[in-house]
């Protein structure tokens, strides 16, 4: 208990730091000018968006799940995943909704290693599809960095590209980890981890319908974003958002701060700082993205609250 208070007052501290190391480089009254001027319609597009995002979620994790020899119906997916949402902006961790996710899938009769490895490898599957979407928008956002840029981005995302599939490539192989520790339990779950992983990815019909929703996933939370930063009257583009929302989010999703904030913010001034956009600007459209987020992530306590989020038990396959 002692260590997990220390954890959380660490990722406060963060937090802190970073927008205190923000708020002292930036204009504070130019960011309030920017979040009252904001254009409300633009701000309900981007909400019946990111209430789109909840349902296309629930169906990558749906996705998963049915590959690992697991399913689940979209409603009962959907369920757990809004209420996943909303332990994401509550917890002190950006990913404490997963956690969540597997506790309550479990219950519903699916075994534990399903519960796990649904949640990770549809985690690794949004990963693969950033690396997809970023790679597809380079040649249409690389002049909006201006010349000289294709020298250290297309390197940075071939990187990253060939670490992803490393890593992909490393999960994969973990059952023929030596037969003299193939007894203990750490061991039975990583080859069972391995064994999903191949269902997953290097199943045809599985990888093109999980790694479709989860492209499409990114894309719809760059719609929103792009929503907003046309309220803030920000020069932002569409492709600008595809290309960089991505990856802000996948560094937003490091357990270090507190729902992301402060992290998020930082990453959105580089980020937007490679198109020009100010400091201000950047900062005004993460805090406004990232309140819109916590506002419609509260449908999901609701259904937690009131206990609609397990229903019948599932009848999972058989584990191999």
């Amino acid at each position: 208990m002692i260590k997990k208070r220390i954890v959380t007052a660490l990722k406060f501290l963060v937090s802190a730091l970073l927008i205190w190391f923000l708020l002292g480089r930036i204009d504070i009254a130019d960011i309030g000018d920017r979040l009252i001027g904001v254009s409300f319609a633009m701000v309900g597009l981007a909400a019946a968006v990111l209430v789109i995002q909840i349902g296309i979620g629930a169906l990558r994790w749906g996705a998963v799940l049915g590959a690992i020899g697991s399913p689940v119906s979209w409603g009962m997916a959907a369920r757990l995943f809004y209420i996943g949402a909303f332990f994401n902006q509550t917890l002190p961790s950006s990913v404490g909704g997963d956690a969540v996710r597997i506790y309550k899938v479990h219950r519903t009769g699916h075994t534990l290693g399903a519960a796990v490895n649904g949640v990770m490898l549809e985690r690794a599957a949004t990963v693969v599809a950033l690396v997809l979407l970023v790679a597809a928008t380079q040649p249409f956002f690389l002049p909006r960095m201006g010349p000289g840029a294709e020298t250290w981005a297309v390197p940075a995302v071939a990187l990253f590209a060939a670490a992803t599939a490393a890593g992909l490539a490393f999960v994969m192989t973990l059952d023929r980890l030596p037969a003299a520790i193939g007894h203990w339990r750490l061991v039975r779950g990583l080859a069972l981890l391995a064994g999903d992983a191949r269902k997953v990815f290097l199943v045809p019909g599985h990888a093109v319908r999980v790694i479709g929703w989860g492209v499409l996933g990114h894309g719809n939370v760059a719609l929103a974003v792009y929503f907003l930063a046309r309220g803030l009257d920000l020069d932002v583009g569409l492709v600008d958002c595809l290309a960089l929302i991505p990856p802000v989010l996948l560094i937003t999703t490091l357990p270090i701060s507190i729902a992301g904030w402060g992290v998020r913010e930082l990453s959105m001034v580089a980020a937007f700082g490679l198109i020009g956009v100010p400091g201000e600007g950047a900062v005004a459209l993460s805090v406004l993205f990232g309140l819109v987020v916590a506002v419609m992530s509260l449908p999901g306590g609701l259904i937690w609250l009131i206990g609609e989020d397990g229903g019948a038990k599932i009848e999972a396959a058989p584990r191999d």
